[in-house]
């Protein structure tokens, strides 16, 4: 809450938007595009007879205000890309195209040059297309820069990943992430602001580069390197994940439980990922207690799968990015976590 934001404010009015948005469904009950209701889903799932689309929204948040204070844009499309479309791959699918929606106080060519510039080029890696966006002035309605972003994907109606079939036993791997994503801003800036003042983020960091090009390291995008192996639209999956989870806001224990919502297991995390040198440096420089740091950040585990124990080794073999096993589902209906962060320890969360 000194950070400015209020996670259970947030989380109500999460619900109250959702409920609202349900309340539409059955207004295309046995027609195309009619949704499915899978509360707790990373995206939405829209019936279009022999296939789902599926559609997502997130933003950048805060970390956009780090750009303004130094000056540097040309990363951001990839934490907006990311944000959406690694959304999206956690049921399966394959997103094809992402529209984004600029709010600024004033127009700057240049800003909005070097922004799309990289969304146009992480776009091209993921083989997503930018089909249209939109740029609105408004004046003192914003205090900066405000970036947020749609993307549509599709997905066979026999390849949906909703975790059916994970059992006690079965394995997790963690992908690795070595920054923040694009998530817990608030809280960083927060910490910066205070322990180095305002001009914090141009001053020089422990890992060779200024605090403000270090927090702006852009979010690693997952879903090429897992649609490889689960196969983009109309190629076979090649190994059968069982559960997918994009670690954002919330952490491990926001995110991971999602997975879990309809099994009544848990998951115990032994061997986690450990976050790289400046997420714990932020963490021991704001004096952020572990457990709330796992709930705040991906602390080094940016996606997290879901597999048997037979498929782990050719999970690990066909995956383009650093991965591990970091631990196994369990019976007990909870998620334990033995942190690796500034201040190691072991931890309960309920489900």
């Amino acid at each position: 809450k000194k950070a400015g934001v209020d996670i259970k404010a947030g989380d109500a009015a999460s619900i109250i938007a959702y409920n609202f948005a349900k309340s539409t469904f059955n207004s295309r009950k046995g027609m195309i595009g009619e949704p499915l209701v899978e509360d707790g889903s990373f995206a939405g799932l829209i019936d279009m007879g022999e296939f789902y689309l599926v559609q997502g929204d997130d933003g950048v948040g805060t970390k956009i205000e780090i750009a303004e204070k130094i000056g540097k844009f040309d990363t951001l499309g990839y934490d907006l890309l990311a944000m959406v479309c690694d959304d999206a791959v956690c049921l399966g699918a394959e997103t094809i195209s992402i529209t984004n929606t600029l709010d600024t106080n004033k127009v700057d060519a240049n800003i909005v040059s070097e922004l799309m510039k990289g969304l146009a080029q992480a776009c091209i890696e993921q083989k997503i297309v930018i089909p249209g966006g939109e740029i609105a002035e408004v004046g003192n309605s914003v205090n900066g820069n405000v970036w947020n972003a749609t993307a549509v994907g599709i997905l066979e109606k026999d390849k949906v990943i909703i975790g059916k079939n994970i059992a006690a036993g079965d394995k997790i791997i963690a992908l690795e992430e070595k920054g923040f994503r694009s998530n817990g801003f608030s809280l960083v800036r927060y910490i910066i602001e205070q322990k180095l003042g305002k001009k914090g983020y141009l001053k020089p960091s422990p890992f060779g580069k200024s605090w403000g090009e270090a927090l702006l390291e852009p979010s690693t995008i997952y879903s090429a390197a897992l649609l490889a192996i689960l196969g983009r639209f109309n190629q076979k999956r090649k190994i059968n994940i069982k559960g997918i989870a994009h670690i954002t806001g919330g952490g491990i224990p926001g995110n991971f439980n999602r997975v879990l919502k309809s099994t009544g297991l848990g998951a115990d995390f032994d061997d986690l990922i450990e976050p790289s040198p400046m997420l714990k440096e932020i963490q021991r420089l704001g004096n952020i207690a572990e457990d709330e740091a796992y709930k705040t950040w991906n602390m080094g585990n940016g996606m997290m799968l879901v597999v048997a124990s037979e498929d782990v080794d050719v999970t690990l073999k066909s995956l383009s990015v650093n991965a591990q096993v970091v631990g196994e589902i369990i019976k007990e209906k909870i998620i334990i976590i033995n942190t690796l962060g500034a201040f190691p320890g072991r931890f309960e969360f309920p489900i």
